[in-house]
């Protein structure tokens, strides 16, 4: 049997989709592949469509009593990139409502126009060993969900030249 070579795109229904395609444009520095008054894909890479938005008229957020999807994560490839961008969309008024070290990642939560949650992280492990390390010493176990962090702070100690190491070590 053949596992799946990729995660190719999220399909979001919407009843916003001009605001919608406007969010996920801006926050994840993407452009619109398609767009029309039903559907939309954009995309940040070589894929075709990452994110596609199809409108439904739908008007109710989504809340912890609905069943489906909980949150979208996308993977950038340093902290540095992590930070700038939670700098670039500070700036424009787009601020996470939750910032945590899982462990296994450093993690920033937004919230979309339509109340979707959308994961900004980094993997704090250069090694599959390493996170099995990490696994294997029962800290994630006796703190699955992890320790939450002031993103202006973690600016503040990046830009001062603290090692990545230490930054993205759990607490």
């Amino acid at each position: 049997m053949a596992s799946p070579a990729k995660l190719a795109h999220v399909v979001l229904r919407t009843g916003r989709l001009p605001e919608m395609v406007d969010w996920y444009v801006q926050v994840l520095e993407g452009r619109l592949v398609f767009g029309n008054d039903m559907l939309a894909f954009v995309t940040y890479d070589d894929e075709h469509h990452r994110v596609a938005f199809l409108a439904t008229g739908a008007s109710q957020r989504p809340t912890d009593a609905h069943s489906g999807l909980h949150h979208v994560a996308f993977t950038y490839d340093s902290l540095g990139d992590l930070l700038g961008t939670y700098r670039r969309l500070k700036s424009v008024g787009v601020q996470p409502f939750w910032t945590i070290n899982h462990g296994p990642t450093t993690s920033m939560y937004y919230e979309d126009p339509e109340g979707n949650h959308i994961e900004l992280q980094i993997d704090n492990f250069a090694t599959d060993a390493e996170l099995a390390d990490f696994f294997d010493s029962g800290a994630f176990d006796a703190n699955p969900i992890g320790v939450e962090f002031d993103a202006d702070e973690l600016v503040a100690r990046f830009e001062a030249g603290e090692p990545l190491a230490d930054l993205v070590r759990r607490p």
